[in-house]
């Protein structure tokens, strides 16, 4: 899909094993940009994964997936002194999943070479992968050459509940990507492990002194949206999930997909958006998070591209017409 603008997600790339009963019952590429770079390569705008993995058969396995699914591994560092991480991911009885990860952050460094980042392309981050201190200095080039270039950043912190202890020590790392970002979309846990804050509200007024585009996500009870312009919830679509692993990085890859459909770069954004305009971006983003939670892959299915336009319709038609 050649929109002129592109994509670029900067993240790890792993390998996730999936448990459900204590036992094993499947392993794929992973990483919460992977999951979103993944989508939006199968919804074939050939986006880019800026990420390192080992020289390895893991890293082998995660590279040929990537190739395989239409995302380019030109950023893709294969080092030779690490292994590749491992995500081991336990579904409980609702099929959310706790991980326990596997990795040498202290390894790790990202590759130097910049990308030709341009006007109104767009770069996903995210993840403790974007507050790691070991990298985070290299991080920040990119992310201030993409901003200097006129990129448009959406940054999702994935702040997970064993990170909480460190969120004094995080809180500076994270609000300078806050302040970075054009658009910020996380899920009230993710907040309520930062600041401590359950109400929407209360996150959306504490996020609004660093970035002017929220967008907060609460599970079953939708999507929250807070600009300059006003508030609004979105809502979910009801569903018996299968797996809510790809859910929020989903969802990610719905609004840059509903920012391309919709035409709208850096110039719109900052200009305020119509009713109609969020009402697109979040029925996007809601459809990609749907697909996913009925599947058991971390990414929405090959032949989503074909089905995607419909199901937003129905999005907006049978769950969002007389909702706001």
């Amino acid at each position: 899909m050649n929109t002129g603008r592109t994509i670029y997600g900067i993240g790890e790339a792993l390998l996730d094993v999936i448990f459900k009963n204590k036992q094993p019952i499947g392993a794929t590429a992973g990483g919460s940009t992977l999951n979103a770079i993944v989508s939006l390569g199968r919804m074939d705008y050939q986006p880019f994964l800026i990420s390192e993995i080992g020289n390895d058969r893991i890293g082998d396995i995660i590279d040929d997936f990537l190739l395989k699914n239409g995302v380019s591994d030109r950023y893709l560092y294969r080092r030779e002194d690490s292994r590749s991480p491992l995500a081991l991911a336990f579904l409980n009885e609702n099929n959310d999943a706790e991980y326990e990860i596997f990795k040498d952050y202290a390894a790790q460094t990202l590759h130097e070479e910049m990308p030709p980042f341009a006007a109104d392309d767009i770069v996903t981050f995210g993840s403790f992968y974007s507050i790691n201190p070991a990298f985070r200095p290299q991080l920040l080039k990119y992310l201030q050459r993409a901003k200097a270039e006129g990129a448009l950043l959406v940054y999702d912190p994935n702040y997970r509940n064993h990170h909480a202890h460190k969120r004094a020590q995080m809180q500076a790392a994270l609000e300078e990507n806050f302040a970075l970002a054009d658009v910020v979309r996380g899920s009230n846990e993710d907040f309520q492990n930062i600041y401590g804050l359950q109400r929407v509200e209360d996150v959306a007024e504490r996020l609004h002194r660093f970035s002017k585009h929220i967008i907060i996500t609460a599970n079953a009870k939708g999507s929250y949206v807070s600009t300059p312009s006003g508030a609004a919830w979105y809502p979910a679509v009801p569903l018996q999930a299968v797996s809510t692993i790809g859910a929020g990085d989903n969802f990610n890859a719905g609004i840059i997909h509903g920012l391309l459909s919709g035409r709208i770069g850096k110039k719109e954004l900052e200009g305020g958006l119509s009713n109609d305009q969020w009402a697109g971006i979040i029925a996007s983003a809601t459809v990609f998070a749907t697909e996913v939670c009925q599947l058991s892959d971390n990414y929405v299915a090959a032949d989503f591209k074909h089905r995607i336009d419909e199901a937003i319709k129905t999005y907006l038609t049978k769950h969002l017409s007389g909702h706001i």
